[in-house]
């Protein structure tokens, strides 16, 4: 047991090692509290005394929750070396963290922003105090957990830092290798005799890798046989990278670099992040200091990605998920136009859904007043054009998964088997996505089937509503060419009688296109109905889908194997029956990676791909009911049109009536005869007419009211936030 005057710890309980210290768990001998102490070795002695004295200093002038706190200066009570009590993160680092097979490739897009947010945070309150970090990665940023649960990542190992305004240089060399500046890496790592001085931005190349290696689950620059092992390719891959590039590897021995401007596919973020955040890694992963984004253009452009919300969209026509980074302030048309930069769907022919209902976007209205969404909850979006399907884009996980070596070797076989574990992960996370993506289909058609059945309604209400319309204008037009041919005997001479004959003809029109109308209605709702069959099918075969079960069964055998594994690696040698055992344990990892594999290309994508191949006919299908909807709509509102020119000609005919008898009369007048008056039938006619007269009014009214009904029946919102 070691201690210092307030501290003790064990040797064994050591948490990481150095060039100049090591670092050890230990508790307040007062309080039993758990604090980390970093206790210097005999080389760091060596070192001038400013440099001993810098670290002290840098972390008594640091209080910031995304660094870890420094509580006491005290010494050992042996060897009086320096010992630094800091605060203890239970979690490790953030290389912890991606060294576990579940991030082999990657963070997951919630830990990787809390990642980006508390490194950003951190790194913004070391350029308020003037300080240069110099040995920024992954090992250097301790993670613990929260009470509520969440991580909170923490700069530490302050060692390399020193003070330094944003305009200042230094010519000493710190750092990691891998995380160097290129500039860096050549004196440092080469050990060239080069006079260049670095400046502050030095810091933004390691937070630039550090960043790709949290998102890819790997380093962004590797030459063939790994960075340590071709310092030369490593070191001629940074300081060629085109601009822009984002990564660059090197697969074959000689061989040419591969230059990448985009993250991988395998990556977890999403495509609305990836892009925001390949803008950054672009910037900064710059060898030229004075082409490299400055601090505050960093901070900015990571602070705008993290005081953004996150919309969740999925394209049914595409059949995929989006993320919307938006901000909380940007109405709809942002959000629109942001939608189609992912989607290529134009946003005049954007429509929503949300739990079943039509979402009506107001123009004007902020995003953060829109609905609720999550990952499994999101905005099912519709294109009033027919789009072509896509699919969840992924890349087929059986190209990860390695093969042992057919001798027990412990350190091979630890590292087989955990890429193995990591393999299986990725195809779970991509079997968990195509079964997401399933049930998304199955229920945005379902959505959009009952919105056209009730469409369906609306226009066959609406067509019931120009039939009763039709046979009202049919009685007036048959009682007024019966009251004309009655007073005029069907002569030539009276216009009344060709406008009669005219709207005939068109009420006959009329009747002949709504006739077509009921036919197709009852056709397209048929149709509608065989589709909900079908749907109703599919989401209890998805419902009952269990592929995803059995491949995180699997994943947790090889687990156990694994663990097993790690502990027969810190073995001194292996007995007969342990290496017996590590090959049966070599041989059921193999045999559940055929069943993993097996479950995901006969179940998961088998599965995947024959509903995408019938969601694509039935988007077709719909497309052409909405379509065809569109004309009945048109037809039956051109046929009220139509009544109503008809309606206008009865009734000015009717109008004209009185006139044409009094015409009549005076003609009759001028012969000596006794004047001719109108029978007790036209009597009653005209009675009857005058009867006729008001219902044609309200026939007039009917017809403007039919107009508007299939918007009244068919448009649904949803209050934002519901």
């Amino acid at each position: 047991m070691q201690s210092t005057p307030n501290y003790l710890w064990k040797p064994e309980d050591v948490l990481g090692q150095g060039a100049t210290a090591s670092v050890y768990k230990a508790r307040s001998k007062k309080t039993g509290e758990l604090v980390a102490v970093k206790v210097f070795n005999n080389s760091s002695y060596l070192r001038p005394l400013e440099v001993q004295m810098r670290e002290f200093e840098v972390l008594r002038k640091l209080n910031h929750k995304n660094i870890v706190k420094l509580f006491a200066v005290e010494e050992s009570g042996t060897s009086k070396q320096k010992v630094l009590v800091m605060e203890y993160c239970s979690s490790g680092s953030l290389l912890t963290v991606l060294e576990e097979p579940e991030n082999a490739f990657g963070l997951s897009e919630s830990e990787f922003l809390i990642v980006l947010q508390c490194v950003v945070a951190g790194m913004n309150h070391l350029r308020e105090n003037g300080i240069v970090h110099r040995d920024i990665k992954p090992g250097n940023i301790m993670r613990l957990v929260g009470e509520d649960g969440q991580s909170i990542y923490k700069l530490t190992d302050f060692g390399a830092a020193r003070e330094l305004d944003d305009e200042e240089k230094f010519v000493s060399v710190y750092g990691t290798e891998e995380y160097l500046h290129p500039d860096m890496f050549e004196r440092a790592v080469l050990r060239k005799p080069l006079q260049k001085v670095y400046g502050v931005t030095v810091d933004l190349w390691s937070i630039g890798v550090t960043f790709y290696h949290a998102a890819v689950g790997n380093l962004p620059f590797i030459p063939y046989g790994g960075p340590r092992k071709n310092k030369e390719i490593m070191h001629r891959i940074t300081t060629e990278k085109p601009p822009g590039a984002i990564s660059g590897v090197q697969r074959r021995e000689n061989g040419p670099i591969e230059w990448a401007y985009e993250l991988p596919i395998k990556c977890r973020l999403s495509a609305g992040l990836k892009i925001q955040l390949e803008t950054i890694l672009g910037n900064i992963l710059e060898v030229d200091q004075e082409k490299c984004w400055g601090f505050d253009q960093f901070f900015a452009e990571s602070n705008d990605i993290l005081h953004r919300i996150v919309i969740y969209v999925f394209s049914l026509p595409q059949a995929t998920m989006h993320h919307i980074f938006i901000h909380e302030y940007n109405t709809t048309g942002v959000f629109m136009d942001a939608v189609f930069k992912q989607t290529r769907i134009e946003p005049k022919q954007q429509e929503y859904f949300f739990e079943g209902h039509c979402l009506i976007l107001g123009e004007s209205l902020p995003a953060q007043k829109f609905c609720k969404t999550s990952v499994r909850n999101p905005l099912i979006l519709m294109s009033s054009e027919h789009e072509a399907v896509v699919g969840v884009i992924y890349k087929d996980p059986a190209l990860d998964f390695p093969s042992f070596v057919p001798s027990v070797d412990v350190m091979a076989d630890c590292t087989t088997a955990k890429n193995i574990v990591s393999a299986v992960y990725q195809t779970l996370r991509i079997s968990q996505s195509l079964l997401r993506c399933q049930k998304f289909i199955l229920k945005g058609l379902h959505w959009i089937s009952e919105r056209l059945k009730a469409e369906c309604a609306s226009a066959s209400e609406r067509r019931r509503s120009a039939i009763a319309m039709l046979s009202c204008l049919q009685n007036v037009e048959m009682t007024t060419l019966t009251l004309y041919n009655s007073l005029f005997g069907g002569s030539d001479s009276v216009p009344e009688l060709n406008e009669k004959a005219s709207v005939t003809r068109k009420l006959q029109m009329i009747s002949d296109s709504l006739s077509s109308c009921s036919s197709s209605i009852s056709e397209k709702q048929a149709v509608l109905e065989s589709i909900d069959e079908d749907l109703m099918r599919c989401r209890h075969e998805v419902h009952e889908d269990q592929s995803v079960q059995r491949i995180e069964n699997c994943l947790e055998r090889m687990q156990l194997i694994l663990k097993q594994f790690r502990r027969t690696r810190q073995l001194p040698r292996l007995l007969y029956n342990d290496e017996q055992i590590q090959k049966l344990d070599k041989l059921t990892l193999g045999t559940l990676v055929k069943k993993v594999l097996s479950i995901f290309q006969d179940d998961c994508v088998e599965k995947y791909q024959n509903l995408l191949s019938t969601h694509s006919n039935r988007m077709r299908t719909i497309s052409d009911i909405r379509k065809h909807l569109k004309q009945v709509n048109s037809t039956i509102t051109a046929c009220n049109t139509e009544m109503e020119s008809c309606q206008g000609c009865l009734s000015n005919g009717l109008d004209r009536l009185p006139q044409r008898i009094q015409q009549m009369n005076l003609l009759r007048s001028a012969v000596p005869a006794p004047p001719v008056h109108l029978s007790q039938m036209h009597r009653d006619m005209a009675q009857k007419m005058q009867q006729l007269r008001l219902d044609m009014k309200v026939v007039a009214q009917d017809l403007r009211q039919n107009n508007s009904i299939i918007e009244r029946l068919s448009t649904v919102t949803v209050a934002p936030g519901n």
